[in-house]
Order: C-alpha cells, then structure tokens, then sequence
C-alpha cells in the first residue's frame, strides 16, 4: 500500500506496545457496544438499531481477527519467513472488508423486509440513550486508533478504525431516525438503514483495495522514494543509483537499490560505502529493510533513475 507520508515510527517494541493497545481498546469497545445495541434493538424492534448492531457484531469479528494478526505480524523472521510475517496484517484487511460486505448485504435484506412489513417502533427514549452512549465511546476509540496510526501506519489498526469511522456515521445516522421517528416518520427507518448498508459496502471497498495494494507489492509513496535517493545522493563516494524498489511488510519498509560508484574506487571502500548509505536509509525509515548493491558509474555521468 502506498503510504501517502511518513509516519513518526517510535520504535520496533514501542510499535509493539501501541498495537496491542490499539487492538485491545477495539474488541473491549466491540464487545460493550454489542451489549448494549443488542438490549436497544430488543426493546424498540428499530431496523436502525439493528444496522448498528451487525455494524458493531462485524467489528468485534474483526477486531479479533486483528488482535490475533497484529501478534502475527510482529513477530520475528524465521527460516520460512525471511522478510518476516508483516503482511498478516493485510490479510487481516482483506478478511474484515469480507465480513464488513456481507453486514452490509444483510442489511440491505433485513431493511426491505420491513418495507414490506412495517412496524411501529417502541421504547425509542431508551435506544437513543444507548446511541449516544455507544456515539461517545466511538468516538474515544477513534482518538486512541488514530493516535496509534499516525505513529506506526499499521494497515491492520487503519482498517480497524475505518469500521469505527463507519460506525460512528452509523450511530448518528440511527439517533436522527429514532428522532424521526418520535416525530412520526417511522417510515424512514429501513430507508436510513439501507443508507448505512451502502456506507458500509463502500467501506469494505476500501479496505480490500488498501490490503490488495499491499499484498501486490505496490510500490511506496512517491515522497518516501524521493527520500531514499535524498539520502543515497548524499553520500560523497556515491555517484548515482539505479534500480530502486519498495515495498511494504507490515510495519517494515523493504527497500533495494543499486548505488554507482567510481570505477577507481576499490570493493572493499565501495561496500563500507554502501553500508553507510543503507544505514542512512534505515534513519530515515526506522525499522526499514535495506539492501543496497555495488555498481560502477558510467563514466562522467550521475545518475539518478529509480526504475
């Protein structure tokens, strides 16, 4: 997945540490909301609620599958997992828009089913509490996710609080229907819960393309590529670079390069060298892969192509 900027990498354990917390904070928030949207919907029978509920049963299913993903994918590489186990985190994405589509097609059923069949709404005073309450603890959620996304870019916990985005539009979306319908307009009950569904099925959208994108090796941002040769470019024994390509695992950016030096200069200098250069590099992307091979400049010529 390109990343669209830098994110502030705190570290390999700290990173380890807001993930976890990241993940936790999510399926405690699930779980809680599913209570209570559970004994809302049973109460006043609203299709609303109910849209909101499958929303928050989708997201502890998620949720979870995070939790278990996020521990994949921080650990270490292995024999059979050399470049480490990163991308579990975009499986994890690709697996929530799965669950975050079918909510939504569920919905879309449930909603012209009473369409068909209306029903008056009851106890919609206590449902609009529990959406409020639900509305507010959403939205803590959402502050601690993205605080942990802006430090590590983590697809797993960017996905992850996309459904809470989605469920916070939810929520508002069901407290003005229950306002309605207090004001008589129970009719437009499933009509709001077909619109969540549609939110919902573009969410998921969203999601799987961020987790394709990631799984096809897309290449990084054009800002982090321009970074990299920056970085190669200042080195004084190197003369150019060629060949450049990126790539994300998780939270590890993978990069390969080539770097061109003087034909004069011997291997063993141009190989300190390139050490020096990978170094850099991993400055600047804390965490980074970097392999950087030897090559000989062509004569009076710098060169600067990424391809």
């Amino acid at each position: 997945m390109a990343q669209s900027s830098k994110p502030v990498n705190p570290g390999l354990g700290e990173t380890a540490r807001l993930l976890r917390i990241a993940t936790y904070a999510s399926v405690a928030t699930a779980l809680i909301l599913i209570a209570g949207k559970l004994a809302a919907w049973l109460a006043s029978g609203s299709v609303s609620v109910l849209a909101s509920l499958v929303d928050s049963l989708m997201d502890a299913a998620a949720s979870v599958l995070n939790l278990i993903a996020v521990r994949l994918s921080l650990m270490p590489a292995d024999s059979e997992h050399r470049f480490g186990h990163g991308k579990a985190e975009s499986l994890a994405g690709l697996g929530q828009s799965a669950f975050i589509a079918g909510s939504a097609v569920f919905l879309v059923l449930h909603a012209v089913d009473r369409l068909l069949h209306p029903r008056a709404l009851e106890a919609v005073t206590a449902a609009l509490g529990v959406m409020v309450f639900a509305t507010v603890a959403t939205v803590v959620l959402l502050l601690v996710q993205r605080h942990v996304i802006r430090r590590t870019a983590s697809l797993a916990i960017r996905a992850d609080s996309l459904h809470y985005a989605t469920d916070l539009l939810t929520n508002v979306t069901v407290i003005a229907a229950l306002l309605l319908a207090q004001l008589g307009w129970q009719s437009l009950d499933p009509i709001f819960a077909m619109l969540v569904a549609a939110y919902i099925l573009y969410s998921a959208v969203r999601i799987a393309l961020a987790a394709i994108h990631t799984l096809m090796d897309r290449e990084l941002s054009e800002e982090v590529r321009g970074q990299i040769r920056d970085v190669a470019l200042r080195h004084p024994q190197v003369r150019g670079l060629h060949g450049l390509r990126t790539r994300q695992s998780g939270q590890t950016p993978i990069v390969q390069l080539h770097l061109e030096f003087d034909a004069s200069l011997s291997l063993a200098a141009a190989h300190e060298a390139a050490d020096q250069v990978e170094n850099a590099i991993r400055e600047a992307l804390p965490g980074a892969d970097v392999i950087a091979h030897q090559d000989v400049a062509p004569p009076g010529v710098r060169t600067t192509s990424g391809a």
